[in-house]
């Protein structure tokens, strides 16, 4: 899995955070990050629903 975020689509809602955690952060303006070392998810089941709760569709999750 890889996971990406789009940051000129983002728009801060956080939704991605709040969703998996140990996978997402917001940075110091509020915008969306994957947290460094975890871009193929860690093992985080929430994250394909952390990319549909993203109201932008900021959030790519792809194979491999």
């Amino acid at each position: 899995m890889k996971i990406s975020i789009d940051s000129d689509t983002c728009i801060g809602s956080g939704q991605c955070a709040l969703t998996a955690p140990g996978v997402f952060t917001q940075d110091d303006d509020g915008f969306g990050e994957v947290l460094p070392g975890r871009e193929d998810g860690a093992g985080e089941p929430l994250v394909r629903e952390a990319a549909r709760a993203c109201p932008v569709q900021a959030i790519t999750v792809g194979e491999g």
